[in-house]
């Protein structure tokens, strides 16, 4: 049994959505502010904690349409008022799960079955953060309303002042716990297998009115949900206050982890079996010693306190007793320590050690998750004493057959060899039981939050979901955001995904977290275009940008990366012009009937293929839309420029062929008294002596033939009038065009003025 895919609606920035889990470890990647968080919340507010929901988790633009409901219960005060859920259901936040049942595992969710004709398979649940009473909460609402009226009518208040509430977002805020309760509804089957995501939004089935919701958890003997949130808890050595060790959450230091475990699994004092006699009697034999020792050491004190007439009327003595627990010798900072020289037997006996909060935070957060995942593992096979301890309810007895764990961010101080290490083997610590190893009756399900491309490296295509963010159209909506699994993108080309595959192993998918992506030519740009950046273009400079440089022959192998991810991107490559017969690379010239040799440009953007028809293309003729997926790729490539071959004389047309000579057309007064050696030699040599514009683009066709691009790069990078070379053309209005589309797109902190009306009189009511 696994959890096959849930769909979350109306849950903070998703919308709408749906995520497919492997049936081992599941990675969220995705930019910032993408969506992971509000996805692993959902999780673990619908699969556990669900006390801890509040009203920020709605969809913050649904309280518009919430607020517009309070204003027609208003309006309708005193009449005939139909409390259906059809108003409100389809703003309020649910979280379907959907689970694969084998056909020995029926007994388990007999609870679930929808129908006699379900023959196994997949079986669905609807958790829903709904009302308890609709009815009440109209009355209760509306009597709070009017009493907070009456009462600014009893003092003749003039001003624009208002009492609570002041809509029904403003009484929730304060009855939110009063009025809302998750329940549980079963779902059809049938419809999840006919009902794919449109545009990246879930479609979820619409529950039938009638429908009556389960008594009880319906995941109660399920599964097993543990959690570690992106708030570790550590402290470093100079600051060692103590956790509170109720926050499950929180992984903390290894002394506060070895505590909990040593009370859950190893307590002598807790159902002693013969193996903790030893113990139990050393503890004893010490604590009557020590008894012994404090009686002498208090005897005076006390004789004279007895000849003072004290304590009294009966005379009773004063005796001083005290009781060991083991716990004890583990509650203090320095319990856990570090042996700096275990094996060098001259200092054996000094004992050189530190405590724990010495070590660099990167060791104790490995140690310390690491260590959490076997406490996680322990309890749900309840180790130890866990398993002998007397249990509050006969579901404690009870090992549920699926085991979630949540992780978010564990790459947090870790440096990239251990981020790799740790994903690489943490499912097999929490599969490390016998209980667990050969056999499919029990099932973990790891699911991991990340910003860390060397994470993603480490784990399979299929296993990443990418959250993308989605902006809106309408100016009552925030920007949301949509789930893509990546194990459908490349659909059956094999080929294509194992290059694809190996080449982001390469970059260390860096792509998977950009705003944007530059897609370059050669080494020459990946150099370069980085300074561009910043001397030129302060809003790209601001915003994370992936620079990939993959030939303009493979560009084109991203394409299905690239539209899935939704991410908008501009494409430096080259014109490639080849005689169309012989298919030899020829220097671009017009009315040649040459055609480009670029995948890119003849498949993907602009799908053309005569370099005639590539000069004359206009800038918006360069860009593909995707109108319904709200972004747009860019291509950038060398085309006719007019250039000054001597100061003050006319005005000649160049053709470049690469962004090399296109970068020296655009400077030729800075090249020709440049001093170098390689390329930049044979371009001043060639600026000197050619006195023609045909010429002088043939010659820097034949150096580059030849010439070593990377070698031309590296000395322009050591020049120091560096900041003096123009950006070339072709790639100055890509760029410009990628900083007009980053701006476009509404940052996450700007929020459609509607929404920010509610987020204003919230801030003035408190």
């Amino acid at each position: 049994m696994h959890i096959e895919c849930v769909e979350i609606q109306n849950f903070k920035k998703l919308k709408s959505c749906r995520v497919e889990f492997t049936d081992k470890t599941t990675i969220f990647v995705g930019a910032n502010n993408s969506g992971k968080t509000s996805a692993m919340d959902a999780l673990r507010k619908f699969l556990d904690k669900k006390s801890d929901f509040t009203i920020n988790d709605f969809t913050l633009s649904n309280w518009i349409e919430i607020n517009r409901i309070g204003e027609r219960w208003l309006s309708k005060c005193g009449e005939t008022t139909d409390f259906l859920m059809e108003d409100i259901e389809k703003l309020i936040p649910t979280l379907d799960v959907w689970l694969q049942v084998s056909e020995n595992e029926i007994h388990y969710v007999t609870h679930l079955i929808p129908s006699l004709d379900w023959d196994g398979g997949l079986l669905g649940v609807r958790l829903r953060l709904e009302p308890k009473d609709i009815e009440y909460l109209y009355k209760d609402f509306v009597e709070s309303i009017n009493s907070a009226k009456e009462t600014l009518s009893a003092a003749k208040s003039t001003s624009s002042f208002s009492l609570w509430p002041r809509n029904l977002k403003d009484y929730l805020s304060k009855k939110f716990h009063t009025h809302f309760i998750v329940r549980a509804y079963i779902l059809d089957p049938s419809k999840l297998l006919n009902i794919d995501p449109e545009s990246g939004l879930a479609r979820p089935q619409i529950l039938p009115f009638d429908s009556d919701p389960i008594n009880e958890d319906p995941f109660k003997k399920l599964f097993l949900v543990h959690y570690i949130g992106a708030q570790r808890g550590f402290s470093d050595s100079a600051k060692t206050s103590e956790e509170d060790e109720s926050t499950s959450s929180l992984v903390g230091d290894l002394s506060t982890q070895l505590r909990r475990y040593y009370n859950t699994h190893l307590n002598p004092t807790e159902s002693p079996d013969p193996t903790d006699i030893d113990a139990l009697q050393a503890i004893e034999s010490a604590q009557d010693i020590f008894d012994s020792k404090l009686r002498d050491g208090f005897e005076n004190a006390l004789i004279e306190l007895q000849s003072l007439g004290y304590p009294g009327f009966s005379d009773p003595k004063i005796t001083i007793s005290t009781k060991f627990k083991p716990i004890d010798g583990l509650k203090h900072s320095s319990a856990v320590q570090f042996d700096l020289m275990p094996e060098n037997k001259q200092f054996k006996e000094m004992h050189l050690r530190l405590p724990e909060h010495y070590n660099g935070l990167g060791y104790q957060n490995l140690i310390s998750i690491i260590f959490k995942m076997m406490q996680f593992r322990d309890e749900w096979m309840k180790v130890g004493k866990l398993a002998k301890s007397t249990p509050s309810t006969k579901n404690d007895f009870f090992i549920p057959p699926l085991h979630i764990v949540l992780v978010e961010e564990p790459e947090a101080h870790l440096h990239i060899q251990v981020q790799q290490v740790f994903i690489r083997h943490v499912y097999d610590i929490l599969c490390n039981n016998d209980r667990l190893k050969g056999q499919d009756f029990f099932k973990t399900q790891l699911i991991v939050s990340t910003h860390s491309g060397h994470i993603a490296h480490e784990i399979p295509f299929s296993s990443l979901r990418y959250f993308r963010k989605q902006f809106s159209l309408s100016d009552n909506e925030v920007p949301i955001s949509t789930v893509v699994n990546l194990s459908n993108v490349f659909g059956e080309n094999n080929e294509t995904e194992r290059f694809v595959t190996r080449y982001l192993q390469i970059t260390h998918f860096d792509l998977l977290f950009a705003d944007a992506a530059i897609l370059v030519e050669g080494p020459t740009e990946r150099m370069l275009i980085p300074h561009f950046i910043r001397r030129h273009f302060n809003v790209l400079n601001q915003k994370y940008i992936s620079l990939l440089e993959i030939g303009g022959s493979h560009a084109h192998t991203l394409k299905p990366l690239i539209e899935s991810l939704g991410l908008t991107s501009l494409i430096i490559t080259d014109l490639d012009s080849i005689d169309r017969k012989s298919k030899l690379a020829k220097p671009p010239l017009r009315n040649k009937r040459y055609i480009t040799g670029n995948d890119t440009l003849r498949t993907w953007v602009p799908c053309r293929t005569e370099i005639d028809e590539l000069f004359d293309l206009k800038c918006n003729e360069k860009v593909k839309r995707y109108q319904r997926a709200g972004f747009s790729i860019r291509v950038a490539y060398q085309y006719p420029i007019k250039i000054l071959m001597v100061p003050d004389g006319p005005e000649v047309e160049a053709l470049p062929y690469t962004f090399e000579d296109a970068l020296v057309f655009e400077n030729l007064t800075l090249f020709k008294s440049l001093e170098g050696t390689g390329l930049i030699n044979k371009f001043k040599n060639a600026i000197t002596k050619k006195e023609t514009i045909a010429g002088l683009g043939k010659q820097f066709f034949d150096d580059l033939r030849k010439g070593k691009k990377a070698e031309f790069a590296l000395q322009l990078i050591y020049l120091e009038n560096l900041k003096d070379i123009k950006v070339p053309k072709y790639i100055n209005e890509g760029l410009a065009w990628l900083e007009e589309q980053l701006q476009k797109k509404q940052p996450d902190s700007i929020i459609h003025q509607n929404s920010v009306d509610i987020l204003v009189e919230e801030m003035v009511m408190n």
